[in-house]
């Protein structure tokens, strides 16, 4: 997740990062994310305009934290840790997008959604989520696969890279699915197909 979101070692700027977030969330409940004004985030939040510049850049940026803060913490709690030899994890990772995409993009969430619904409008967040959701899952992956370089010789970005992509569009993919299969047979058949991207050897034959 990247620095501006929640991850700082300093628990008096995660707060502050932390009272932003959950203040733009509020917010959302009511209000359309184009309308809002930095300083109406501030105020809810009970802080000052220098202070949110201070962490992030603009409002898009505190959006987009806002969500890969969330989704990274669907994951913690579910205990997913990819090493780049686990098909576990990586159905894990699999099975944590299509479950938060579920509940975010999808008009009418599948019976197999057991997450909290957020209420975020399809419109608003979309574009945010993508690049969010895709930053946490490369970044997941590359942490595995630098520990075990691809006998292909391709970088562990680029694999990283190709990989999250994959993932997301597949699962994004299923949320538009009428009548979709539960996130579990279809994170089963995403892990086949991205697998071959990430030419580990130890993947494949699990």
């Amino acid at each position: 997740m990247p620095d501006a979101c929640t991850d700082s070692i300093d628990p008096r700027i995660r707060r502050t990062r932390e009272l932003l977030q959950q203040a733009l969330a509020r917010l959302l409940d009511s209000r359309e994310f184009e309308k809002l004004s930095v300083q109406e985030i501030t105020d809810a939040a009970g802080l000052n305009r220098a202070t949110f510049y201070a962490h992030y850049p603009d409002k898009f940026a505190l959006l987009e934290c806002m969500v890969a803060t969330r989704f990274h913490a669907l994951l913690a709690e579910r205990g997913v840790v990819f090493d780049g030899t686990c098909s576990a994890a990586l159905r894990g990772i699999v099975l944590g997008v299509c479950d938060y995409l579920a509940q975010t993009l999808s008009q009418s969430p599948g019976a197999d959604n057991q997450l909290p619904t957020i209420g975020y409008p399809q419109n608003q967040m979309a574009p945010h989520m993508e690049s969010a959701v895709v930053a946490v899952v490369r970044s997941m992956l590359l942490d595995g696969l630098r520990q075990y370089p691809a006998a292909s010789g391709v970088s562990p970005e680029m694999l990283a890279a190709t990989a999250s992509w994959a993932i997301y569009g597949a699962a994004k993919e299923w949320v538009r699915t009428p009548n979709r299969p539960p996130s579990e047979d279809i994170a089963a058949t995403v892990v086949r197909l991205v697998t071959p991207i990430l030419s580990q050897p130890a993947l494949m034959s699990a």
